[in-house]
C-alpha cells in the first residue's frame, strides 16, 4: 500500500466549515466532483448539511462520485454532565455505518458557537470529559467504528498539556492536525514529509495512540493570533 492509497480529502480544504460566518460555502456536487478530478478516492463527510442527512442517501452521494467515506469531524460537548454525548453522535454514526466509514473524529466542543471562546475546565469537568471519551470510544467500537479525539483550537482539548491529560486519563486514540498542533505550541513541520512528520509526533506522543493525521498548513503571521483568540476565526486574513 502506498501513501496515496492512505490519503483522503476533506470538504474543509474547499472552505466548507461548520464555523458560523466562515464565508461562502461551496455545494457538495462541486466539491466532490473536484475531489474526483484530483484523483482522490476517499473523503471525510464535512459538516452537517453538506451531505444528505439520510444515511443511505449520504452513501449514494459519495459512491456516485467514486468516493469512499473515511469518517468525519463531529464537535460534541464532552465536559458537561448534563449533556449525553452518546445521543449527540448516534445519528452521525448511522451515516458512518451506512457509508462504510471507519473513523469518528471528535472535537471537545465548548458548547458555544464557533471557536473564539475557550472556557477553563476544572478537575470535575476533566473527569466528565475523559469518561465520555472512553464511553464514546466503546459505543463507536460496538458499531465497528474507531473513535478518536482531535485536539483543536478553541475546544476543550487544544494544547499539548490537554493532549497529555487525554493520554493519561483515557484510552481513546488521537487524530492529530498539524496546523492545530502548531497553533497550540507543538513544534510540528509538515514540510518534513509524512514519514518524518509521523516520527516527530510519535517521539512526543507515542505512535500507538495516533489513529489519523490531518495534514494542514498554517500562515505563521496569523495562526498564533487565532490560537490565542486575539483574532476571530471568521475575520478575513490579508
Amino acid at each position: 500500500m502506498t501513501i496515496a492509497d492512505r490519503l483522503a480529502g476533506a470538504p474543509i480544504s474547499w472552505g466548507v466549515c461548520e464555523v458560523p460566518g466562515w464565508g461562502w460555502q461551496l455545494d457538495s456536487a462541486t466539491v466532490l466532483s473536484q475531489m474526483q478530478e484530483l484523483g482522490l478516492v476517499a473523503t471525510e463527510f464535512g459538516p452537517d448539511g453538506f451531505l444528505p442527512d439520510d444515511p443511505t442517501d449520504k452513501a449514494k452521494t459519495l459512491a456516485d462520485k467514486g468516493l469512499s467515506a473515511v469518517g468525519g469531524f463531529v464537535p460534541v460537548v464532552l465536559h458537561d454532565p448534563a449533556v449525553d454525548p452518546v445521543l449527540a453522535i448516534h445519528k452521525a454514526l448511522a451515516g458512518f455505518k451506512a457509508s462504510g466509514a471507519s473513523t469518528l473524529v471528535l472535537a471537545a466542543a465548548t458548547g458555544t458557537r464557533g471557536y473564539d471562546a475557550r472556557p477553563g475546565l476544572d478537575d470535575d469537568g476533566w473527569q466528565v470529559l475523559l469518561g465520555n471519551l472512553d464511553r464514546l470510544a466503546l459505543f463507536a467500537g460496538r458499531m465497528g467504528i474507531i473513535a478518536t479525539v482531535h485536539p483543536h483550537v478553541g475546544t476543550m482539548v487544544e494544547t499539548a498539556d490537554d493532549v497529555e491529560r487525554v493520554l493519561a486519563g483515557s484510552g481513546i486514540g488521537l487524530c492529530l492536525d498539524t496546523a492545530h498542533l502548531w497553533g497550540a505550541g507543538v513544534a510540528i513541520d509538515a514540510a518534513e514529509g509524512v514519514d518524518a512528520l509521523v516520527d516527530s509526533i510519535a517521539s512526543r506522543i507515542g505512535l500507538e495512540r495516533i489513529v489519523m493525521i490531518h495534514l494542514n498548513d498554517s500562515r505563521a503571521a496569523f495562526g498564533s493570533r487565532v490560537a490565542s483568540i486575539t483574532w476571530p476565526m471568521t475575520r478575513p486574513f490579508g
